[in-house]
């Protein structure tokens, strides 16, 4: 098997998984949460209610970007098919020095914010998804209010 087609089969695993009953709870929630500081996070990590959702959505995508570091799936590809990476380190992404500082742990979601960090115009990319992530659930609560 060709390292394209490998690629191509672990990427579908991951979106497998995205499509868990449990996972697609834990990312419509993540979808509708905003934080404003790195205690909203914290408040989120240690609430019950959505802590098991935060995690699992966080630290779902540091292990499929953990795969493309160590070169397990081209990046290439991943990057190109896989853009909800972007959405969720663009809401944690201003914190994660407040993050990692309250938790003890300077390698907290590390990989990535490696992965994601060395594409062009990542900076950019990340501010353009958090105004496009405001824009869509100020429509969601437009429709819901209608």
């Amino acid at each position: 098997m060709s390292k394209e087609s490998k690629s191509a089969d672990l990427i579908m695993k991951l979106y497998d998984l995205r499509r868990e009953d449990k996972m697609r709870e834990g990312r419509n929630w993540f979808i509708s949460f905003f934080p404003e500081s790195a205690e909203d996070i914290m408040k989120a990590m240690i609430d019950p209610e959505t802590s098991a959702k935060y995690r699992m959505v966080s630290t779902y995508w540091d292990m499929a970007a953990s795969f493309v570091n160590h070169n397990a799936i081209d990046e290439e590809m991943f990057m190109e098919t896989n853009g909800e990476c972007w959405v969720v380190f663009s809401k944690i992404q201003p914190y994660i020095a407040g993050m990692r500082e309250m938790m003890g742990n300077p390698k907290y979601l590390m990989n990535l914010e490696k992965l994601l960090m060395r594409q062009p115009d990542a900076l950019e990319t990340l501010v353009a998804r958090r105004e496009m992530m405001k824009r869509l659930m100020q429509a969601r609560s437009e429709m819901a209010a209608k």
